[in-house]
């Protein structure tokens, strides 16, 4: 990030790239300032296991930490171990706060449905994802 100053609508987007980066899937950015007192932007993402949707929470946590924001709340990192894991993360910024489902918990809370009104934001303009490493060598 630049020294501009760190904007709502920026940490969002760096949070969305985040979780694309870490391979999330259908990562959405949701403006709510004109329709919620609560928040200013949803980052929503869907994860494809456990184990990565932990990392993608991390990588992000990290991301933010990085450029001086620290997160209000957690929650759900801490169940991710064993049969009891949690179906989604939430990072509380207090103006953007970050959801990463798994794909049955997006699809049941449906948050793109409930705030359908909420204009998307093009986290994408300008971003080049990180080239996939090359795939190691077959080994016999």
């Amino acid at each position: 990030m630049s020294k501009r100053k760190l904007t709502a609508r920026r940490l969002a987007v760096a949070m969305a790239r985040v979780c694309a980066e870490n391979r999330c899937r259908d990562v959405a950015v949701m403006d709510l300032r004109n329709l919620s007192p609560v928040t200013d932007f949803f980052v929503v993402a869907t994860g494809t296991s456990p184990r990565q949707m932990r990392a993608a929470a991390e990588r992000a946590l990290e991301a933010a930490a990085a450029i001086g924001q620290r997160p209000f709340g957690v929650e759900g990192l801490q169940t991710m171990e064993g049969d009891e894991a949690a179906r989604w993360l939430l990072i509380d910024y207090v103006d953007v706060v970050v959801h990463v489902f798994a794909a049955e918990s997006r699809a049941f809370y449906d948050l793109e449905l409930l705030w359908g009104d909420a204009p998307r934001v093009n986290w994408q303009r300008g971003w080049r994802p990180r080239p996939e490493e090359p795939p190691l060598p077959h080994q016999p």
